[in-house]
């Protein structure tokens, strides 16, 4: 029997952060994973998306080209040029986890692991002990019951990023940020595309004028949406919604994803009120002392940056060095559409619910230098903030690099500063950043532009 200190199941965002983390701190450690190294995030997620949307955004700036000079012809889309430079960003950053591993001293085990007792793993019937056991094992596509979808050819998230070819007709059953992100990465490409979302409208966990302005663009783009849709059939070439028949020849479903509880199954670790997830205390410890949990199989919010920190601060609490879990009101949350979304902390709605004076602010693109310049007017910066104390409770930027310019309002937040602060900082002209420090400014009655 070989000895760890700890053993990680699931090599993903939160697998691999933790096993380093851990090997830094001294441990000998173990990482199994029964797939690809780099979990769902980095094979079929997060960044092959990135990498066919990059392609996508680069159309667009084409086809905006030539509409202001710029003579340009495209021949063609060579679809496997773009398969291949995906893999070759994959495969890059999957040699990148191998060389930290290796560098960490970390063993690496492929297979399928199972949870034979609270400090002892089998693989490949090679049992493996150790002190302490992460669970890391991320989650798998939820496929809805609709009838005929078991006989039906269809992809989820997990498989869509193998086709070879480009469809001429794509149906997306969902309308969430992975389903939307896609049919922004394949209309650009001469793709066909319809969503169908049961739910009432598209993007619900996303601020509601976020909403206007990504259904606005989708349905510009020529991108089919249909809401509240009943689903009566899927069959090998059509989906049947409320009678009238939706033809596709891909179809893919990204209904969002679930907990892969099987190895919590296997001792029977407690699971939550709903029987969802694994339950955790504030150290990710299950009911199972020796065991601890994190990423996608505890709730939450299901992204890869959440589960690698959960990691880390779970192998700090193994080790010794306990910190407080991770603050869901400090996690950036990113949608990677054109233009992009970000947010972070207590929407309007939650912050009234919680706080007796909030204060609203949004300031649009539409007057920045920059935005004008560049063609890109589309969006806001909102900051919901504390009447009293001027506590920052939470943000929304819809528009260009929003993703990136996110970070500077929380940034300030997690440094304990308030709205003064922004209001105080000097922003580069032209930058889009100055509409941070204009919606500043606005929340003081000093805007100069608003």
């Amino acid at each position: 029997m070989t000895n760890y200190d700890l053993i990680v199941i699931g090599a993903g965002p939160g697998g691999y952060v933790a096993a380093i983390k851990a090997a830094q701190l001294g441990k000998k450690v173990a990482v199994v994973e029964k797939n690809k190294i780099g979990g769902t995030c980095l094979n079929v997620g997060c960044i092959p998306s990135k990498s066919y949307l990059q392609h996508a955004h680069w159309l667009l700036s084409l086809e905006e080209g030539k509409k202001h000079g710029v003579d340009t012809t495209l021949n063609a889309i060579d679809f496997s040029k773009m398969v291949d430079r995906k893999n070759g960003v994959v495969q890059t950053l999957q040699s990148g986890i191998q060389h930290l591993f290796s560098s960490n001293k970390i063993d690496y085990i492929e297979g399928e692991a199972a949870l034979v007792s609270k400090t002892c793993v089998e693989v490949a019937e090679k049992a493996l002990h150790a002190e302490k056991i992460l669970l890391a094992t991320g989650g798998k596509p939820f496929v809805p019951p609709i009838n005929g979808i078991e006989h039906a050819h269809y992809n989820t998230t997990d498989t869509f990023f193998s086709m070879a070819e480009l469809p001429e007709k794509l149906v997306v059953i969902g309308g969430g940020i992975i389903a939307v992100e896609l049919a922004f990465a394949m209309k650009p490409l001469g793709v066909d595309v319809t969503l169908l979302e049961v739910a009432k409208d598209i993007l619900l966990t996303e601020d509601p004028e976020a909403r206007k302005i990504i259904k606005k663009k989708l349905s510009k783009m020529g991108i089919a949406i249909t809401t509240s849709a009943k689903i009566d059939q899927v069959t090998d070439k059509e989906v049947i919604v409320a009678g009238k028949a939706v033809a596709y020849d891909r179809l893919l479903v990204a209904a969002g994803r679930k907990p892969d509880l099987t190895l919590a199954s296997q001792l029977e670790i407690e699971l939550d009120e709903a029987s969802r997830f694994v339950r955790v205390n504030n150290t990710y410890q299950t009911s199972i002392p020796s065991i601890y949990a994190i990423g996608d199989v505890i709730g939450g919010y299901q992204l890869a940056h959440v589960a690698s920190q959960e990691g880390i601060r779970a192998v700090e609490a193994m080790f010794g060095n306990e910190r407080f879990p991770v603050d869901k009101t400090s996690v950036p949350r990113c949608l990677y559409t054109s233009p992009e979304v970000a947010s972070f902390g207590l929407s309007e709605e939650e912050a009234k619910a919680q706080y007796q004076d909030v204060v609203v602010k949004m300031m649009p693109f539409s007057g920045n230098g920059k935005a004008i310049a560049a063609m890109e007017t589309d969006g806001f910066v909102k900051i919901i903030s504390e009447k009293h104390y001027h506590q920052i409770l939470g943000a929304v930027i819809v528009g260009s690099h929003a993703t990136e310019m996110i970070h500077t309002i929380l940034a300030v937040k997690e440094a304990e500063g308030t709205i003064d602060e922004l209001d105080e900082m000097i922003f580069a002209h032209p930058t889009l950043s100055e509409v941070i420090g204009e919606t500043s400014n606005s929340l003081f009655g000093r805007a100069i532009h608003g």
